[in-house]
């Protein structure tokens, strides 16, 4: 069975260029989202994942309707490869029915792979740059050495609560509990 799914991304769009182009390939059923193609929660693209068995195939009008980005599109793929469901693409001429539509689905996971590592590459050379002219990552401190010293004297001492001296500090119990690990 050949299951259709159908994205725009506002109301101000039209799903009749999409939803044509499905039916023409014959798709029986069409699943249909409003939303960004961006969004996380999509549920239409949920059910049609859920309705697929084994055999049938989902079918977008172009790849760009699937997927938020090339590593989402290679996991939805792959979450329907191991479903035993192929996919189709109609304007990118991809079917993961076929040995050359394989091919052509696993060159993208390839280069998803690739760009993954070369992302990574280049974040942790930007950190080490960052670390070697004397810059910190991560949220800013809410308490001082200082102040941490000072909060555990008092707690050391018995003369203040943890309550108390978070009140003092304005911040949190937790917080203050973090910053006596040496964690905050």
């Amino acid at each position: 069975m050949f299951i259709g799914y159908a994205r725009i991304s506002t109301g101000d769009q039209t799903l009749a260029l999409q939803d044509d182009a499905l039916r023409q390939a014959g798709c029986e059923k069409v699943f249909r989202d409003v939303m960004s193609g961006s969004s996380n929660d999509r549920p239409e693209l949920t059910e049609a994942l859920q309705y697929a068995r084994e055999g049938d195939v989902l079918v977008v009008w172009r790849l760009d309707r699937l997927g938020r980005s090339l590593a989402h599109l290679i996991e939805v793929v792959g979450q329907l490869q191991d479903q035993g469901v192929g996919f189709r693409s109609l304007q990118a001429a991809m079917d993961t029915t076929t040995a050359s539509g394989q091919l052509v689905f696993h060159i993208f996971g390839a280069l998803a792979e690739f760009e993954r590592a070369l992302i990574r590459e280049r974040t942790n050379a930007g950190l080490a740059a960052a670390r070697a002219r004397g810059h910190v990552g991560g949220r800013p401190r809410r308490l001082t050495p200082e102040q941490v010293r000072m909060a555990r004297q008092l707690m050391t001492a018995r003369e203040s609560s943890v309550v108390e001296v978070a009140e003092a500090l304005h911040v949190s119990r937790a917080t203050l509990y973090r910053a006596l690990q040496g964690r905050a």
